[in-house]
C-alpha cells in the first residue's frame, strides 16, 4: 500500500524550475548565507576601524578620558599612530600613570554632567515648591531613611551608641 503519489521514472518533470530548486536550492541558500556572513563581517570591521580612527583623532594631550578601570584622567602623552606604545594619563595633579593605549575607553565630553542656567533655575523652583508643600503638609509620605533620621535626631544623647548585649 502506497501512502504517497509517485510518478513513473520516464515521465517528464512537472516544472523544470521546481526540479532545479529541489536539486540545487540548498546549495544556493548556503552560498547566500556565506556571502552575507563575509559582507556583515567586513562592514563591522570597517565600522570598528572608523570608530578607532575617530577615537585616535580625539585623543590629544589635555583631553579628559575614562580608562577601562573606571578612572578619569587627562592625557599627558599619547601616540595614535603606534598603538603598541603606552599612554601617560594624569589622574590627579602630580599623579601620572602609564597605561596601555587601548586601556583608554573613551573621551569624556567636557559638558557631560553639567547643567545649563535654565535647567538649574527650573530645578531650584521645583525644589522650593517641594519644600513648601512639605511644610504645609501637602506631602505626607516619609521615606524610611528620613524617619530614621528623625528618630536619631530626637533620641537622647548617647542612646544610639550602646548595643543591647549585656556586659560582663
Amino acid at each position: 500500500m502506497l501512502f504517497f503519489a509517485t510518478t513513473p521514472a520516464d515521465a517528464p518533470p512537472a516544472n523544470p524550475a521546481l526540479q532545479f530548486f529541489a536539486e540545487y536550492g540548498l546549495l544556493i541558500i548556503l552560498a547566500l548565507l556565506i556571502v552575507f556572513m563575509f559582507w556583515s563581517q567586513r562592514r563591522r570591521a570597517q565600522r570598528m576601524k572608523a570608530e578607532q580612527a575617530e577615537k585616535s583623532r580625539q585623543l590629544l594631550p589635555g583631553a579628559k578620558v575614562l580608562l577601562q578601570g573606571g578612572f578619569y584622567g587627562t592625557i599627558v602623552e599619547y601616540d595614535g599612530d603606534d598603538l603598541s606604545k603606552s599612554a601617560r594619563v594624569e589622574l590627579a595633579p602630580g599623579v601620572e600613570v602609564e597605561v596601555h593605549s587601548q586601556a583608554i575607553l573613551r573621551v569624556v565630553d567636557p559638558s557631560e554632567g553639567t547643567l545649563t542656567e535654565d535647567e538649574y533655575i527650573e530645578a531650584e523652583e521645583h525644589h522650593e515648591e517641594y519644600v513648601a508643600d512639605v511644610e504645609q503638609g501637602l506631602i505626607t509620605s516619609v521615606s524610611d531613611d528620613a524617619a530614621r533620621a528623625r528618630t536619631v535626631d530626637t533620641a537622647p544623647e548617647g542612646a544610639g551608641d550602646r548595643d543591647d548585649k549585656p556586659r560582663a
